[in-house]
């Protein structure tokens, strides 16, 4: 029976890997944008409004967490299916058919564009319940981690198909996000139906645990440096063909994890349950603070730093323990809180503006026909970003270093990415900017979520974290706006042929680094 348990749990991280893989679909939007752009007959200010929507959907996940108190999981997983099928069905309805007489107004694309960010964060939330509920605290955040990771690999993904079915077509970019959420959420049914609340109790081998975590980032790892080789280039649909059969290959090797897990359960001989949970550790202590135990948690029920100079210091809306559970009206009010919004506003949420105008800036640069391998080299090296978050947890006996100081380290290279792209317009620095910039930002995306954890509690991050996010669409669309109101002003009205669609269309076009 506990054997059974065990490949229960790590079948459903598997699972979360493979609908984290397919349920990026707002990373390959700059693959299409200047095509639905050219079919709208809209300008790049209103093309930006249309990204805004994408992202303005996350304000929106909070009525994920409303769904799973009255509907269960694979209801919530199978609903947001439908919701992302609607959505890039009417987009790929707008790209196909637009180029004549029919007209769409551009509120009701605005509208589905919102509904598919919707359906995104229902993903998300989704995928986090379920590694929360399958794992012990001090192994939840590598389960995070991991599924998190493979989010960003989804544009690479796509591209893969995108090259093997149809190569020049953006519209084929609408068709796979409408049907491959849908379908891998069906093959993954099974595996969730298969987690129940409050599981996570069960699991107290943490030493066993870490080694399945070590092998499942190797083959993460190596499946994103074949990624990085392999779907960098633009190849013929056949070689296209065979690079995405390698990638499924490869996407199917974890499973590998529950089939060990199973046959080398055993007891851990060191460690009892929650032997390395640090949530509840105090960040400051003197001498008349107690703390009782009520079995499994361990709740502080006296701090007097009023009268401590720490405490003084301090003073009022500031974090005292980690992971004391903070309400949303106690975290609108925390200092803390505003200060990790802010990085989060200048970190994650510019490097998601960046991929949403990828499309604009290689055409800018006179480098539209390696848009393919730009946006390879963005998935995969956000996956890298994001797989490196799960660094403090592997190191966490070597290094003592606080997730928030990983995190503002990671905040360092990205404007240094944009001053050397904005000096030079070489062709070599935009790849590598591109990979600077994913890096930066996919590691604060997968770190964002066990630090909101860390800081504000784990029984309250579906709340905490959909409120901290809502800086992505506020962020998406001041820099998404400044940054058209640049290019249209800076841009010329010429006849544009699209060699990737073979659309010719009369456009704003900027040319140079404006």
């Amino acid at each position: 029976m506990e054997g059974r348990r065990e490949w229960h749990r790590w079948a459903v991280l598997v699972a979360t890997v493979w609908i984290q893989a397919v349920t990026g679909t707002n990373f390959d939007f700059s693959a299409y944008s200047s095509a639905l752009k050219s079919s709208l007959g809209v300008s790049q200010e209103a093309l930006n409004y249309l990204a805004t929507a994408s992202d303005l959907g996350k304000a929106l996940g909070w009525s994920s967490g409303l769904a799973l108190l009255y509907m269960p999981l694979h209801a919530v997983l199978l609903l947001s299916a439908f919701l992302g099928l609607a959505a890039y069905a009417a987009q790929y309805y707008c790209l196909i058919f637009l180029h004549g007489s029919l007209t769409v107004p551009y509120s009701l694309v605005f509208l589905v564009c919102l509904v598919a960010g919707c359906s995104i964060c229902w993903f998300n939330t989704v995928c986090f319940v379920l590694c929360i509920r399958s794992f012990s605290a001090s192994n939840q955040s590598l389960a995070l981690s991991l599924s998190i990771s493979f989010n960003g690999l989804s544009a690479a993904f796509y591209t893969l198909f995108a090259n093997a079915l149809s190569p020049f077509s953006p519209s084929v970019y609408l068709l796979l996000n409408a049907i491959l959420p849908l379908a891998v959420s069906i093959l993954a049914l099974p595996a969730i139906l298969l987690c129940r609340p409050h599981d996570n109790h069960l699991h107290s081998m943490p030493r066993h645990d870490r080694r399945v975590f070590l092998g499942l980032y190797i083959l993460a790892f190596i499946t994103g440096i074949y990624l990085v080789i392999f779907g960098s280039f633009n190849t013929t649909s056949s070689t296209a063909s065979v690079i995405l059969i390698g990638a499924m290959v490869l996407l199917v090797l974890p499973l590998i994890a529950p089939a060990s897990s199973s046959c080398s359960h055993g007891p851990d001989p060191v460690s009892p349950l929650n032997h390395d949970d640090d949530i509840q550790k105090p960040l400051l202590l003197n001498n008349d603070h107690q703390v009782e135990s009520d079995g499994t948690m361990q709740k502080t029920v006296e701090y007097q730093l009023q009268e401590s100079s720490c405490g003084t210091i301090l003073g009022k809306a500031r974090i005292v323990v980690l992971g004391e559970e903070h309400t949303a009206k106690k975290l609108i009010h925390s200092v803390d809180f505003w200060l990790y919004y802010t990085a989060y506003f200048c970190g994650a949420t510019v490097g998601l503006v960046y991929s949403n105008n990828l499309g604009q800036i290689a055409q800018s640069l006179h480098q539209q026909s390696r848009l393919t391998m730009l946006l390879a080299v963005y998935s995969s090296c956000s996956f890298f970003g994001r797989l490196l978050s799960a660094l403090p947890d592997f190191l966490h006996r070597k290094v003592s270093y606080a997730r928030t100081g990983w995190l503002t380290a990671a905040l360092v290279p990205m404007p240094l990415a944009f001053f050397l792209m904005w000096k030079s317009q070489d062709e070599t620095i935009l790849v590598a900017g591109t990979a600077i910039i994913s890096l930066s930002s996919g590691f604060i995306f997968a770190a964002a979520v066990s630090v909101t954890s860390e800081l504000f509690g784990p029984n309250s991050i579906g709340v905490n974290h959909n409120i901290l996010i809502t800086n992505i669409p506020l962020g998406s669309f001041l820099y998404g706006q400044i940054a058209a109101l640049v290019y249209d002003a800076n841009g010329q009205r010429m006849t544009v042929k699209d060699n990737r669609t073979g659309i010719i269309d009369r456009m704003v076009v900027d040319r140079g680094t404006s």
